[in-house]
């Protein structure tokens, strides 16, 4: 049996080992020397940031509203398939904040989500940071600032009304585009996926990405999806929301549609869009059969958006 090293050189032996390793793979790594002379000869040259695409939106003098639409939809100025995009699309219009239209998606987006609102340009010196995107959370103070006429209910019961559109209309919604199969192969899929790609892997990909997001959105506060439970508590909201508009034109008797009947409007519009075509109508019934928010829905799509029908 050969002596043992001692512990000293055994650990110095290694160390030796373990630098000629690295040394060696430095020496493979590194750029030979005339190539490296030939690189010092050659001199580096940056050339300037590419155009942006021919089709990319220019600087406008008013601001651009980027949101779920049509091409031509957007030119034309009417309502956005998606209600987040269309309540705030709403609000910008009843404010009276002048803008455009501009077709999008998520992915455009700087936040992830859409809307946004791109401010205007107002000539040569507007600087990068006026031209920074707003999120929907800062469109009210935008227009306030920009001289829209801003007005909201002071309600003690505002909050519990919101509610009901946050969780159970949406809810209902969410279940009715994205997991009634008929209503997804009808209606989101033209207008989320179709859109989106030409390619049939991608589209795949997204319509799986939707559906499960929003089965993962229902199953947050529950553990299955009571569908009758779903359709259930969104009949109860439209119903609570009817005898709040009463026979009055705005919510909260208010003389201007103001932030709250954009939220309404958002779901009652698309919903009662027979263009987009519904196979499975069950909220769709649920909310023609309370007559007052039907007929809200129609004085804002005329007053706001031509009679787009």
């Amino acid at each position: 049996m050969p002596p043992k090293q001692p512990v000293e050189k055994k650990a110095a032996d290694e160390q030796s080992s373990f630098s000629r390793s690295t040394r060696n793979v430095r020496d493979f790594f590194s750029i030979p020397t005339p190539v490296k002379h030939l690189f010092g000869l050659v001199p580096v040259v940056t050339y300037p940031p590419n155009q942006l695409p021919l089709r990319a939106p220019k600087p406008a003098r008013i601001p651009s509203l980027y949101v779920f639409t049509k091409d031509q939809d957007a030119m034309a100025g009417r309502p956005s398939f998606n209600p987040s995009c269309l309540k705030w699309q709403t609000f910008l219009n009843i404010a009276g904040v002048d803008h455009r239209l501009i077709s999008s998606n998520n992915h455009s987006s700087p936040t992830g989500s859409l809307p946004f609102l791109l401010p205007a340009v107002y000539g040569s010196n507007t600087s990068q940071d006026s031209l920074t995107p707003i999120a929907s959370n800062k469109f009210i103070k935008y227009a306030t600032e920009h001289g829209g006429k801003v007005e909201e209910s002071s309600s003690m019961r505002y909050e519990a009304y919101q509610s009901l559109l946050d969780h159970r209309i949406r809810n209902a919604w969410l279940y009715t585009l994205y997991l009634e199969p008929l209503n997804f192969s009808a209606v989101a899929y033209p207008l989320y996926v179709s859109l989106t790609s030409s390619n049939p892997l991608v589209r795949a990909s997204i319509s799986h990405q939707l559906r499960a997001a929003a089965e993962a959105e229902l199953l947050k506060h529950t553990s299955i999806i009571d569908t009758d439970d779903l359709y259930s508590e969104a009949d109860k909201a439209f119903e609570a929301l009817s005898i709040l508009l009463g026979e009055d034109s705005w919510f909260f008797g208010n003389d201007k549609p103001a932030l709250f009947d954009a939220s309404v409007f958002a779901y009652t519009q698309l919903l009662l869009d027979d263009e987009l075509g519904w196979k499975e109508k069950k909220l769709c019934r649920a909310l023609r059969s309370r007559a007052n928010l039907v007929q809200h829905r129609e004085r804002l799509l005329v007053r706001y958006f031509g009679d787009h029908e």
